[in-house]
């Protein structure tokens, strides 16, 4: 049922298409046309405007012909990690496309929005019977999830969610992702001359790294994990610095867990300060929410059933990162995030072959067909 070479030719136009975070004007261009073309009612939110951005948050609906049946969403971002600039796409011999090697693919997630559009496209084309459809496509997930937290919970009618945003393998189902803490820890100490009177000093940079030395960092557990990602501090190599700041993280699946490593984190920070007397301040946000599903939940069955119907065994994955999917199911729409087929993404050797992307837009046509089914 699905267009090979148009869902092709759509993924091509759209990865031509720089849209790096916040700068996703091009893409948005290019889709709302061909969505109001198929009959959806399309409407672009002031999203941008409030994060800063050229363009907001694209939300499309249909409603199908069956007066019952799931109340289904469709959903994925239309911006790209860099760089970006002069993105050229390759198709090999083999049907993989990939980057020239000089910049990213964009893949994550040009891939879900063409697969989504190609499976708009069929629906319609088809006339499959289905009893409403939602799409939206987010901007600056990349950065922080931001266009999807605002999207109004009030535009999402939905019973079941999908979030076409990872990799392999095609039509994998993330049956769980962690909740997220970020840490700003800022240490202060008192500046001196490094060479003439040290022992006036206080130094900042030696309280953080003692309590950094001491932390469980890494893997922790099965569900859970924590990283120190950046320290900036210092003037001069011969001044006792008396400022250091550091971005810090801590994710797990169990929210029991998760509180126990930040908590262990902030201790640490504050005992080391304290043993040199240095002060600090810490400023713990959460950056998203944790969900789990089972496969009796309405959003794992429909995606099982809706992969056996073109031949795949749905896998279930425990995911480590966060998506747009953490917050839908926050704003009340049980979500999942479904497996593209795409690897490498975020570097030069991103890469997708053709096959995998044409499964994918077989899935979500799919799902759609799938969520008619509920009103038999």
């Amino acid at each position: 049922m699905v267009n090979e070479e148009r869902l092709v030719r759509s993924f091509l136009d759209l990865v031509k298409i720089n849209s790096p975070s916040k700068c996703e004007r091009g893409v948005v261009d290019y889709l709302q046309p061909k969505l109001k073309e198929l009959g959806f009612e399309v409407r672009e939110d002031d999203a941008g405007k409030r994060i800063g951005g050229n363009a907001g948050n694209l939300i499309a609906t249909m409603q199908g012909r069956l007066e019952k049946g799931l109340r289904l969403f469709l959903s994925a971002h239309m911006d790209t990690v860099e760089p970006t600039e002069g993105i050229e796409p390759v198709v090999t011999e083999d049907g993989i496309i990939r980057s020239n090697g000089r910049t990213i693919l964009g893949a994550d997630d040009k891939a879900g929005v063409a697969a989504i559009l190609e499976a708009a496209r069929v629906v319609v084309e088809k006339d499959v019977p289905f009893h409403s459809l939602q799409i939206v496509f987010s901007i600056a997930e990349e950065i922080g999830i931001m266009g999807a937290k605002e999207v109004s919970a009030s535009d999402i009618s939905a019973d079941a969610g999908y979030v076409f945003d990872t990799e392999k393998p095609v039509a994998g189902v993330v049956v769980s992702a962690p909740s997220h803490e970020n840490l700003l820890v800022k240490v202060f100490g008192k500046a001196a001359h490094a060479g003439i009177h040290p022992e006036d000093g206080t130094n900042a940079i030696i309280a953080a790294s003692k309590a950094i030395a001491d932390m469980k960092l890494g893997r922790i557990d099965e569900e859970t994990t924590a990283n120190v990602g950046v320290i900036n501090g210092g003037k001069a190599r011969n001044i006792v610095p008396d400022e250091v700041e550091v971005l810090a993280e801590a994710r797990s699946r169990n929210e029991a867990k998760l509180a126990a490593q930040v908590e262990h984190m902030v201790r640490l920070f504050h005992d080391a300060a304290k043993e040199i007397g240095a002060g600090v301040d810490i400023e713990v946000k959460r950056e998203y929410t944790t969900y789990r599903w089972t496969p009796e939940d309405a959003p794992v069955k429909l995606a099982q059933r809706a992969a056996r119907t073109i031949g795949i065994e749905a896998e279930m994955i425990n995911g480590g990162g966060g998506s747009d999917a953490n917050i839908y199911n926050e704003k009340g729409v049980p979500a999942v995030v479904i497996g593209v087929g795409y690897g490498g993404a975020h570097s030069r050797e991103e890469h997708i072959a053709i096959a995998d992307l044409v499964k994918a837009a077989e899935f979500a046509v799919s799902l759609i067909s799938e969520s008619g089914a509920e009103a038999e």
